[in-house]
């Protein structure tokens, strides 16, 4: 695994997702699946990585509960992380961008129930998840 150095500089974009989260991992490995460039590259909230990482972009404990996704140097987080992702995937999923245009009251309100929710409608891990061998070079 690689670690963060205060001004480093990623070229690819970065997702940050909960590595206990049954939800989750299997959105990570839905992403994985739908980006065929292949320029996604992830690491869970709970790793060191991605505990120095949120330490440089100054955010707070509250950005932990949410998937966090950075590009170009810029930070989404709740839906607009989700919907900003779409543009990495293949279609018909990289369509779901459109959802951009609804009020972002209204995207993260379905958020929110979801990410409030996850660990009772789908369970949770024990310990973060452990990537496949051929994915695990885009893996921090």
């Amino acid at each position: 695994m690689q670690h963060i150095k205060s001004d480093q500089n990623y070229s690819n974009p970065i997702v940050l997702f909960d590595g206990v989260c049954n939800l989750c991992t299997s959105s990570v490995r839905f992403l994985l699946a739908c980006n065929r460039k292949e320029n996604l590259h992830f690491a869970s909230l709970q790793s060191d990585f991605a505990k120095d990482l949120l330490i440089q972009y100054k955010l707070t404990n509250e950005e932990l509960s949410t998937i966090i996704f950075i590009e170009n140097k810029q930070i989404y987080t709740k839906s607009s992380a989700v919907l900003e992702l779409t543009k990495h995937l293949i279609y018909p999923w990289r369509a779901l961008y459109f959802f951009k245009f609804v009020p972002r009251i209204i995207t993260d309100w379905v958020y929110n129930l979801i990410s409030r929710n996850r660990y009772n409608w789908f369970g949770k891990k024990n310990q973060c998840m452990i990537p496949k061998p051929k994915w695990k070079h885009r893996f921090f």
